[in-house]
């Protein structure tokens, strides 16, 4: 990991899990000038190491920062230990993503809360992901809108739980909402072998979302399913959460 022509410091720790039964890993970015006299949003990224690598999100949203074009925000980077595990913890009918999302919301919150100046209020917290990391914040925005009241997703996995979950969405919280999905993710190998239409889905997902009461933003860019167009579309989003 790059840390050169940062004036924002990138930390590695890592808390004690009883949701998941293990030691979880976290990549934290705080921005220039980080102060504890001062309070600042959270951006809580699945794929933790994608973002920070592949989606160079330090660098990004410390331009943006010094730009004035969002607010001053501490990012966090949760990385999956192997891609069978990712599975595991981010699919719709994964076997631990009933533990990750309680992870998320009872372990992963309380520590930022306790180590860090953070505002503590949903509208400051936004979970970003691609993929089915984009599909386990929606989830958990979902059943906990409470405490994360923000979401970006990238060419999220949408399956009929998924729409499920948003159409039977009834609490009386509102979500501010992200969702890009690219026109060329017609047939998108995944981590087990199939070969997907992720476009369709992400359609049907976008007329459901436009239903419910959220600050919704939906966009279709030129490109497949990769992070040469999600490294690209990460400012747009940024400013679009965090203006």
């Amino acid at each position: 990991m790059s840390r050169r022509s940062l004036e924002g410091n990138i930390t590695e720790t890592s808390i004690k899990s009883a949701e998941l039964q293990e030691e979880i890993s976290l990549l934290i970015y705080t921005p220039p000038n980080f102060t504890p006299l001062q309070t600042y949003d959270v951006l809580i990224c699945q794929d933790g190491n994608d973002y920070f690598q592949l989606g160079r999100l330090p660098r990004q949203i410390e331009h943006l920062i010094n730009e004035g074009e969002i607010r001053e925000t501490i990012v966090v980077g949760i990385p999956y230990p192997s891609v069978s595990e990712r599975r595991k913890r981010y699919h719709p009918n994964g076997e631990k993503v009933e533990s990750y999302i309680r992870f998320l919301a009872n372990e992963v919150i309380p520590f930022l809360d306790k180590t860090y100046p953070t505002h503590q209020l949903a509208s400051s917290r936004t979970l970003a992901g691609d993929s089915l990391a984009a599909t386990v914040s929606l989830l958990t925005s979902l059943k906990y809108p409470s405490l994360f009241g923000q979401v970006m997703m990238h060419s999220p996995y949408v399956n009929e739980l998924v729409m499920q979950n948003v159409s039977t969405y009834n609490k009386i919280e509102n979500i501010a909402i992200y969702h890009v999905i690219g026109t060329k993710e017609t047939a998108v190998k995944t981590t087990n072998g199939q070969t997907l239409d992720f476009v369709t889905p992400n359609r049907q997902l976008q007329a459901i979302l436009r239903e419910k009461p959220f600050a919704y933003t939906y966009e279709e860019f030129d490109g497949d399913h990769t992070w040469t167009y999600w490294q690209k579309d990460l400012p747009r989003g940024l400013i679009t959460l965090l203006s």
